[in-house]
Parts: C-alpha cells; sequence; structure tokens
C-alpha cells in the first residue's frame, strides 16, 4: 500500500484526493497539510517539517507560493513529491529542477490524461498548419480560480511552440491592441464564470477553414486520478523532474 501525505488537504483538490484514496486499496492518506484545519480521518500539520509520521509520497495541490519550503522539507525527509499545483513563477520551478537533483518530483500544469493526449494531437497539428493558420487557445475556469492564464493554456503554448522552433509570441488577450494580428501569434484568453472545471479549446483558423481541438473536465475526479496515477509511477523513480509525457510512455 502507498502511504500518501496530501499538501493542500483541505482545499477542492485535496478533498478530492482523499476521497479518491480512500476507495482504492492501493493507497492509504497517512497525514495532510494545510494552514486550515478540516476533518479529514487523518492528522493535518501545519507544514511537512512537522509531519511525524512514514509515508511514501507527497501529493501537492496547494499554492504556488508554498511549493519551495514543501520541496525543502521533502529533500530532507527522501520523500517523492507530486506538484500539481498551478502558477508556479520561475524561481518556484526553479526550486523544482534543484529538488529533483535529490528526490523524484513529478510536475504537470494539468493531470488529466485527456489534456495530455490533447497536446500530443495539437503539436501534431500546429508542425502541419502553422504556415497558413493562426493559432488562438481559449479557457474558461470557475469563478474561484486565481491564476490567468490557467497553467494548462499556457502548457499547451508552450508545447505548440517547442515544436515551432519557440519563434511564437504569447498575446494575452487584445484589450487596446490596435495593431494587426502578427503571423508568429498565440493568443491566449481567458474566461472566468461559474462551477466550470475546466475547458480548453486550440483553434487553427486558416483561409476558409477553421480545426478546433478541445477537451472538457466534466469533474475534478479525472486530476485526482492523474495525481494517484502519478504517485504511484513515482516512487519507483530515481531522483529527476518527470511529467505527464514521462508517465504515459511508462505505460
Amino acid at each position: 500500500m502507498i502511504r500518501v501525505i496530501i499538501n493542500g488537504c483541505c482545499g477542492k483538490m485535496g478533498k478530492v484526493i482523499a476521497s479518491m484514496a480512500s476507495q482504492n486499496q492501493d493507497f492509504e492518506v497517512v497525514a495532510g497539510i494545510d494552514q486550515n484545519q478540516c476533518q479529514c480521518g487523518f492528522p493535518v500539520y501545519k507544514s511537512l517539517d512537522e509531519v511525524d509520521v512514514d509515508a511514501d509520497v507527497v501529493i501537492d495541490f496547494s499554492y504556488h507560493t508554498a511549493v519551495p519550503q514543501l520541496l525543502k522539507a521533502a529533500v530532507i525527509k527522501n520523500l517523492p513529491v507530486v506538484v500539481a499545483t498551478t502558477g508556479l513563477d520561475e524561481e518556484e520551478i526553479n526550486s523544482l529542477k534543484e529538488a529533483s537533483n535529490h528526490i523524484p518530483v513529478f510536475r504537470s500544469a494539468n493531470m488529466s490524461l485527456g489534456i495530455n493526449v490533447l497536446i500530443s494531437l495539437v503539436k501534431e497539428a500546429a508542425k502541419v498548419l502553422s504556415d497558413n493558420f493562426d493559432i488562438e487557445i481559449l479557457e474558461m475556469h470557475h469563478n474561484m480560480k486565481k491564476d490567468s492564464p490557467s497553467g494548462t493554456a499556457l502548457l499547451i503554448a508552450d508545447a505548440i511552440n517547442s515544436v515551432l522552433g519557440d519563434r511564437m509570441e504569447y498575446v494575452y488577450g487584445r484589450h487596446s491592441n490596435v495593431d494587426k494580428r502578427d503571423k508568429n501569434e498565440v493568443g491566449i484568453h481567458a474566461l472566468r464564470g461559474g462551477t466550470v472545471v475546466g475547458e480548453h479549446e486550440v483553434i487553427f483558423a486558416g483561409h476558409d477553414e477553421i480545426i478546433k481541438i478541445s477537451h472538457s473536465a466534466r469533474s475534478r475526479e479525472i486530476f485526482g486520478n492523474g495525481a494517484l496515477l502519478a504517485a504511484k509511477f513515482l516512487i519507483n523513480q530515481k531522483p529527476g523532474l518527470y511529467d505527464m509525457e514521462s508517465l504515459v510512455k511508462k505505460g
């Protein structure tokens, strides 16, 4: 049985992970970490430094500023970490890279297997269409989401850019922009409202034709399932930085 610590256990995704793990005989949640207190059925601590139970892996669905300190403590405890938190800045991403020299670290802006299939399809489409099609990315999330654009939208944009020689420039909305669209733009647009779990659409707009590739998340359980799969994968890996592509290839 895989013993899990959930960082951000009192948040929406933390509760989803805890519920799914309780129904899966391969997992046991032995502790949670959160600044708030909640009834979780396992002990909740303020930080990983305080956790005094044995565990095999940490799953992090918290807030981006909490990630560096979590990773420092994980290195000391020699615990693999699945980082599913979005909105990381450059310094926080560097903390992932530094920690991965000592422990296995899994990072993905979106834990859905479906999104990662979409990314594979979009990369192939971009190779074929980029010379004659304009590329736009549209994402929509619930009204409580803090980061914008979504980490997944940026993940998609980076995937497109990686196959196009990193020549594309990201344009976030076009308010007050009076110039015509540049050929090397990827437009990224964010919508917020209601209880939308997550919608992402990549639009290739050419002369008299439009191609759309989209993904719709209908519940948070798809992210929970991906996080648990990542945890199972990670505990058998050597120190390094892993992502959903690593998981898919391994599977």
